[in-house]
């Protein structure tokens, strides 16, 4: 009865490849025991450019600065689960050995359906938080837009493909650093608060049903 409520712990605004990429280069080799793969160079290709979405966000001021408030909502939606948590465990542990008398048989049972409230409460703080990390994304994306536009003038590109799907080529046209800088010019913070979602009633089963 003692199982530990948690808030989905991938919520944050990069994924952990992201902290990998290096703005303006490849990431490097995650095991550094493996033979080291040739290099794949070449010419640069003439209005062929690259961008990595995920190391602007890692590494541009207001995506680092969107990353520590989301980090602070989803620990302050974690702590609401946690005030909760604690007399329901400790309710568990009163019980435990007790007989198993019709009293403590409804106490449990009483127990158990608190335990499932706070299950699904967790889980309604989790999409709530999710929904706060894509909004924050979806604003530092439009913020993004426009530099993204004009690094690709300044680099007379023809082709923008995402760099993270690239296996090798040469690299002088990552357009990634460019529009970092400039994005650090333009923004180096949002504030938002925790999205707010309807709470989803629980699915009822008719009566005569399994």
């Amino acid at each position: 009865m003692t199982v530990r409520i948690v808030l989905s712990a991938a919520l944050l605004l990069c994924a952990g490849a992201a902290h990998a990429q290096t703005v303006g280069g490849n990431a490097q080799p995650a095991q550094q025991s493996q033979p080291q793969a040739q290099s794949l160079g070449g010419p640069v290709v003439p209005g062929v450019c690259l961008l990595s979405r995920e190391a602007i966000f890692a590494n541009a001021a207001v995506g680092r600065a969107a990353s520590a408030r989301l980090q602070e909502l989803t620990q302050a939606a974690q702590a609401e689960i946690d005030a909760q948590r604690t007399p329901l465990e400790a309710e568990a542990r009163a019980l435990e050995g007790q007989p198993d008398n019709a009293e403590n048989q409804q106490r449990r049972q009483q127990l158990a359906q608190r335990w499932q409230a706070l299950q699904q409460q967790a889980a309604h703080n989790s999409r709530e938080i999710e929904a706060t990390r894509a909004k924050a994304l979806e604003r530092i994306a439009n913020e993004a837009q426009p530099v993204i536009a004009e690094a690709y003038g300044a680099k007379n590109c023809g082709l923008l493909f995402d760099r993270n799907s690239a296996l090798g080529g040469n690299f002088a046209n990552d357009l990634t650093a460019d529009v970092v800088r400039l994005l650090d010019v333009r923004i180096q913070t949002i504030t938002f608060e925790r999205e707010r979602l309807p709470q989803q009633q629980p699915a009822t089963v008719a009566p005569g049903g399994q």
